[in-house]
């Protein structure tokens, strides 16, 4: 008599449908949105080229090979280079989000796929396919079990990106499925990345898209080779999820249901501001105040309202929000961002410096910034920013703002996603000319291989 087969994982059910996708042709807005993401990646990558910690990423990467950096002349193997352009792309926080999760998927995805097709001669629309599977698989997984991963102390974008990069990059190299179980697999032990750097402001998060980019990276040439993976990486008893979230159980219908033929990464938003996505939507009540021409001085109190899910990483510690020690840490601050929106009218990457984090107007009023946890709130599905502002005459007046501008209420449109990316280029120093040979790319760069060696230094 024969055995009971086992029902089939969920990565086999994940990878099984990834295989059958090989060589179909991909919706237009699906294209779309990827030719955003690299021109979105790729201007954050080069406004960051300077910075100290892209440059100490590139100083402790010692491999060379025939990948590009952007904006870097070193050129470096795919691992290096895709650790690079993952960390510079998230460095200031300005990248794409998903509004359901939240995480940062292009900034892992695009880094991963373009780095194996310039080593291993991927095709535009293999790379292509990679890149909307990768981007599927990380915002799908990032909704199984809502807020659970952060709540348990770790990043999801690095956690679940290191998952989509390994099933992006296995897509793009046309993985058989049971390559693609194995490299899905072996990424969940490359899977890492803690959220302790909300205390201080270090630069660990700004690392783990890079990281994971490589790390997926790597998980697929691994499963690739034959080295193998946990089928049940993602349900089994010690898996995943029981690691990152405490819990086996999720709603797997979330990542498979309509996968392959209904794409979330047309859903992916595009931020306006340079700074904590959910501090967004509050940015833009405080700016609504300011143009009703209240003075900073005149107002007395700031009282918001809150989704619970942000509060340990925006909010608390209240007193060391309102008076961030540096300027990343003054990003994933909603007191100082609410400042920041209202005192100088906007948040792009140069309202975030060591001179703003000490601007006495900025911190005068960030003090005056407090919350009330509001249990209706919709996070994460929506988020959503609120005001009371308590003036020095005893008016009250309160600003809402419904959702996150630049997602899928309010998107950005092509030229203002393109028009970003000139301004970020021009901040790390591109002239207008190669900006415009950039965007001629990105408009065929899934056409035919992919080669980035002209965006090199």
């Amino acid at each position: 008599m024969n055995a009971p087969q086992a029902m089939p994982a969920i990565a086999e059910r994940l990878a099984a449908i990834i295989a059958s996708g090989y060589g179909r042709k991909l919706p237009e807005a699906v294209r779309a949105r990827a030719e955003e993401m690299l021109i979105d990646v790729a201007g954050l990558a080069v406004a960051a080229r300077q910075t100290d910690y892209v440059r100490a990423t590139l100083a402790a990467w010692d491999e060379g090979g025939g990948c590009t950096a952007i904006g870097h002349a070193r050129p470096l193997d795919a691992a290096g280079a895709a650790l690079v352009n993952g960390t510079a792309a998230h460095g200031e926080d300005f990248d794409d989000t998903f509004e359901g999760g939240p995480v940062h998927a292009g900034v892992v995805i695009v880094p991963a796929v373009l780095a194996a097709a310039e080593r291993y001669g991927v095709s535009g629309p293999d790379a292509l396919y990679g890149i909307a599977v990768g981007v599927d698989v990380m915002c799908r997984l990032s909704t199984v079990v809502p807020r659970a991963i952060h709540k348990a102390g770790f990043h999801p974008t690095a956690v679940l990106g290191t998952i989509g990069a390994a099933a992006g990059v296995g897509a793009a190299l046309r993985l058989s499925p049971s390559q693609l179980v194995d490299a899905i697999g072996i990424a969940g032990s490359m899977a890492s990345g803690i959220i302790e750097y909300l205390t201080d402001g270090a630069w660990t998060k700004r690392l783990h898209p890079g990281w994971a980019a490589q790390a997926g990276l790597r998980a697929a040439r691994l499963g690739q080779s034959g080295f193998t993976g946990p089928r049940t990486v993602f349900e089994g008893p010690h898996g995943l999820f029981h690691g990152f979230a405490h819990t086996s159980a999720g709603h797997w219908d979330r990542l498979l249901d309509r996968f392959g033929t209904e794409w979330v990464t047309t859903q992916v938003a595009f931020k306006p501001y340079a700074c904590g996505t959910m501090t967004h939507p509050y940015i833009d009540c405080a700016r609504r105040l300011a143009a009703k021409g209240i003075a900073a001085d005149a107002i007395a109190e700031i009282t918001c309202e809150v989704g619970e899910g942000t509060v340990h990483r925006l909010w608390e510690p209240l007193a060391a929000k309102q008076r961030p020690p540096n300027a990343y840490a003054a990003k994933f601050s909603t007191p100082f961002c609410i400042a920041v929106g209202f005192v100088l009218g906007h948040a792009g990457l140069d309202a975030f410096t060591d001179e703003t984090v000490r601007d006495p107007r900025l911190l005068a009023l960030a003090a005056k910034v407090s919350y009330v946890i509001d249990p209706d709130n919709p996070y994460p599905s929506n988020y959503t920013g609120h005001i009371r502002a308590r003036l020095a005459d005893g008016r009250v007046i309160e600003e809402r703002q419904p959702h996150l501008r630049g997602g899928a209420h309010e998107p950005l449109g092509r030229a203002e996603i393109e028009e970003k990316f000139r301004h970020n280029a021009a901040y790390g120093g591109w002239d207008p000319a190669r900006c415009k040979r950039f965007l001629d790319f990105a408009r065929t760069a899934f056409d035919g291989p992919i080669d980035l060696t002209p965006f090199r230094g």
